[in-house]
């Protein structure tokens, strides 16, 4: 099985570029529909796999990025001298689930949703690539809004959010309480401050 001009070349940016590619940018490159693109990726991953090949093309978030096949995830390690995976503990992943479900949040909201301070879990999932800041809240203060990162669908093998499993739909609505309720705080927390602000002025 040879591989064709466009498998080339796929493979050479793909290689070259060493992070995710959008497919729509790949089309442009290549001069190539995104279907096209699509199967010729597809194939590209056929061989590996017939060759036992150690990358592998995945599909993250609408684009696609050349990695080391996750079977040899161990050996990678080992050459990087870091444990296999970053041990996420049970505060950690209520802590992201939380973010994942209801994100743009902030601290504040995640806190008031489990009840405790969360200022270690979000230290770590920040260090760990599986959140980020993606903005501020437009209150007074501009808290930080926290969001997943390209490396949390890496991480749990999703290609987008919409993949991540449903959860109950009454702990949905939970959170989007949770949630609201803690942006009524903020705008009637506003309010107060700027009648008060009027009433010296």
């Amino acid at each position: 099985m040879e591989k064709t001009e466009l498998e080339s070349r796929l493979e050479a940016v793909l290689f070259y570029a060493g992070d995710i590619i959008p497919q729509r940018r790949l089309s442009e490159i290549c001069d190539s529909d995104e279907l096209t693109i699509r199967i010729a990726i597809n194939r590209l991953n056929e061989l590996y796999q017939k060759t036992n090949s150690g990358i592998e093309v995945i599909e993250v978030d609408d684009g696609y990025q050349m990695c080391t096949a996750a079977k040899h995830l161990q050996v990678i390690q080992l050459y990087r001298q870091k444990p296999v995976r970053n041990i996420l503990t049970q505060a950690l992943i209520e802590t992201l689930a939380i973010v994942a479900y209801s994100q743009p949040i902030t601290r504040t909201q995640i806190e008031d949703i489990r009840g405790v301070r969360c200022e270690h879990a979000i230290s770590r999932l920040l260090e760990y690539g599986l959140i980020e800041e993606v903005g501020r809240l437009n209150v007074i203060g501009r808290p930080i809004l926290f969001g997943t990162t390209n490396e949390f669908l890496r991480h749990f093998g999703f290609r987008n959010l919409e993949e991540m499993p449903k959860i109950k739909e009454e702990l949905l609505e939970k959170f989007k309480e949770e949630v609201q309720q803690e942006m009524s705080y903020y705008e009637e927390d506003e309010r107060v401050k700027n009648a008060s602000s009027k009433v010296e002025e």
